[in-house]
């Protein structure tokens, strides 16, 4: 299971391999800032395809979306680089979306295997929100506990990627369609975004948890930010606190879910398969609270 909100099992036997983007994962962490950040550099690097800029906007993901507790950063993170490398194995946009909404189901499996719960909270017993909890955080160096997981769970992560991106999609509709997806495409993505969001459909692998469609709102609004800046004056902390745009996206959707943000809460539904979940946003599911995701 992937949690208490899941819709949806041993640990696999991985043999570690030196790669210079596998060494010093801890300090490599402390380098780039975030969790949601290294999971999507080191996959890249795996895959063979760095992505700089797209790497820094994934920044606000981390800490469970801006800060709040749910799904840890490093799932998103890892769930942006399936869909990269999805979309470049797949000519087919329906496929590629499939593709990178099993790949980041097994992604959430082995991550909830090591760690029991997929929500950042649960695992650093830390409201990133509260400048109290995020003292003793730090000072208690609680802190080093995402190191160590990122440490340690980065090879089974490699290993869960490369076998849900190889899997024969059984259960893939001729016109696959992902919210976030369709968020990233009124918001002006390119092909390649539109696939990178797709892993986080229905709460992130359908799993029914926090809003896939407003991450992939805030990746996208951050992706434009970090375009705009230079690498000398480019912030990553205040593309994560201070970001108007995100800050703004977020408040309209709490106004419009009434502080909803579980896609199981709002939606009212649990997807089972990919079909369900594309039927849905074809019979406009959502279609609420994507429009107000895009206007703000």
């Amino acid at each position: 299971m992937l949690g208490p909100q899941s819709c949806s099992t041993a640990t696999p036997d991985v043999n570690t391999v030196s790669k210079p983007h596998l060494q010093g994962i801890k300090r490599l962490f402390l380098k780039l800032g975030t969790c949601s950040r290294t999971l999507f550099y080191i996959l890249n690097r795996e895959f063979g395809h760095p992505m700089e800029i797209e790497e820094r906007a994934s920044a606000p993901l981390a800490g469970g979306v801006m800060q709040k507790g749910y799904q840890c950063g490093m799932l998103w993170g890892a769930s942006l680089a399936v869909g990269a490398e999805s979309f470049r194995r797949h000519y087919n946009s329906s496929q590629a979306i499939c593709t990178a909404i099993a790949a980041t189901q097994n992604i959430m499996e082995s991550f909830s295997n090591r760690t029991k719960s997929v929500n950042c909270r649960a695992i650093t017993n830390c409201d990133f929100t509260s400048k109290l909890s995020m003292m003793w955080y730090m000072l208690s160096f609680k802190f080093m506990t995402c190191f160590f997981l990122a440490e340690n769970w980065v090879p089974e992560a490699i290993q869960s990627a490369t076998e849900g991106l190889s899997q024969n999609q059984t259960d893939c509709p001729q016109h696959a369609m992902s919210c976030a997806s369709e968020v990233a495409k009124k918001l002006g993505a390119s092909n390649e975004e539109m696939i990178m969001v797709a892993g986080f459909s229905g709460g992130l692998g359908l799993s029914g948890n926090a809003c896939g469609a407003l991450s992939a709102a805030i990746w996208i609004k951050s992706l434009n930010w970090c375009r705009k800046q230079t690498d000398s004056g480019f912030d990553e902390w205040k593309s994560l606190f201070e970001n108007p745009d995100l800050i703004n996206i977020l408040n309209e959707f709490y106004r419009v879910t009434n502080r909803k943000i579980l896609c199981s809460k709002i939606s009212k539904h649990c997807f089972k398969t990919i079909s369900d979940h594309s039927e849905f946003i074809k019979n406009g599911g959502c279609k609420k609270l994507i429009d107000v995701l895009v206007q703000a």
